[in-house]
């Protein structure tokens, strides 16, 4: 009779429960200091990003109180120049053979004015081109009769140079271009759009003066600041009849 097997007991190798403990302590130690290092990475990186984008807005901020330094002078020649004896006759009109009329404008003395302005060295090729249009458009529609009749002495029959001076769009100023300050809307290295209004105002100063602002463009030209817009230069308003919306 052939004997039953007898099936051998299992062999389990067995670790001491103090081994278990220290390598599952290893293993979460070791995890932490994994943690810390990843931490620790992410915030020099965090603030290595901090300090290049803080350098970032110092230096932009610095340019851009350079620039402005450079364009808030440039405006201050402009309007001292536009107040002087030099500034050109804006509206160099001629009249007709019974000197009662305003027929149009003497388009030579025009050009002298052109090369006047381009001589100043404060005016970008766009503001000269910009000027030239207006006068030649307003000289057109004077001569067809899209305008109304200008008679002698009487105000113009369009909106430009009309009883408020296109240089600060005001009838007086308070002699004051020193004061004269601006505030940046936009600027870039090529170009910008800013207002000046009048600064270092007394407390008794009238509130007009106060909240008066004037809008302008400048862009860069030759590597220097040129202007390149005047709010009173603008060509739709410039060339709007008088009393037309």
């Amino acid at each position: 009779m052939t004997p039953r097997a007898v099936n051998s007991p299992a062999v389990v190798t067995t670790e001491p429960l103090a081994g278990i403990v220290r390598n599952d302590t290893t293993k979460h130690k070791t995890r932490i200091d994994i943690m810390k290092i990843y931490g620790f990475l992410i915030l020099i990186c965090g603030l290595t990003f901090c300090n290049c984008n803080n350098e970032n807005k110092k230096s932009t901020t610095t340019d851009n109180t350079k620039e402005k330094e450079e364009i808030q002078d440039l405006i201050k020649q402009v309007l001292a120049w536009a107040d002087s004896k030099n500034c050109i006759d804006l509206l160099p009109v001629v009249k007709d053979s019974n000197d009662s009329i305003y027929v149009g404008f003497d388009l030579e003395k025009h050009k002298l004015n052109l090369n006047k302005l381009k001589s100043t060295g404060l005016f970008s090729t766009e503001f000269i081109e910009n000027y030239n249009q207006i006068i030649l458009t307003l000289d057109k529609g004077l001569k067809n009769g899209e305008y109304e009749q200008w008679l002698v002495g009487d105000l113009p029959t369009f909106i430009f140079a009309n009883d408020i001076n296109p240089w600060c769009l005001c009838q007086d100023n308070l002699d004051w271009w020193k004061n004269v300050e601006v505030r940046i809307i936009s600027l870039d290295n090529e170009k910008g759009e800013l207002e000046w209004f009048w600064g270092n105002l007394s407390n008794d100063t009238d509130s007009s003066w106060k909240e008066f602002n004037y809008r302008f463009r400048v862009a860069k030209e030759n590597n220097s600041w040129k202007i390149s817009y005047l709010e009173g230069f603008d060509f739709k308003e410039s060339t709007r009849k008088d009393g037309q919306l």
